[in-house]
């Protein structure tokens, strides 16, 4: 079992940065495959990035290559997102997730087995 809590959340400008993190728990956390997705009002929820559990290998989402970045600190059983260079959007509620098994391309949320309850990130023009 994993719990997984998210902070970081809040408003800024376009242009601006937020660093998301996600806390887990659980004896395991470094077997697990990390993504964070996000859902913005009356969309469905949508793939982010994922990193594997060693953290050597990342995936993004197309729209946000060269602007997000996301690891993490098995010592710690965390993982970051850090989000650069913000637009509008981006604003959505935002959500960590472990797997426990890794697909190819790691991007469906089926594909996740534990959830945060998820944190907000709005960004104004």
């Amino acid at each position: 079992q994993v719990q997984l809590v998210e902070s970081g959340g809040g408003l800024v400008q376009a242009g601006g940065s937020l660093r998301l993190s996600c806390a887990a728990s659980g004896r395991t956390f470094s077997n697990y495959i990390m993504g964070w997705f996000r859902q913005a009002p009356g969309k469905e929820r949508e793939f982010v990035t994922s990193i594997t559990g060693s953290g050597g290998s990342q995936y993004y989402v197309d729209s946000v290559k060269g602007r997000f970045t996301i690891s993490r600190d098995n010592a710690r059983k965390t993982v970051d997102l850090q989000m650069d260079s913000l637009k509008p959007e981006d604003s959505a509620v935002y959500y960590c997730a472990a797997a426990f098994r890794y697909y190819s391309p790691p991007n469906s949320p089926g594909q996740y087995d534990y959830w945060g309850q998820g944190t907000q990130v709005t960004v104004s023009a």
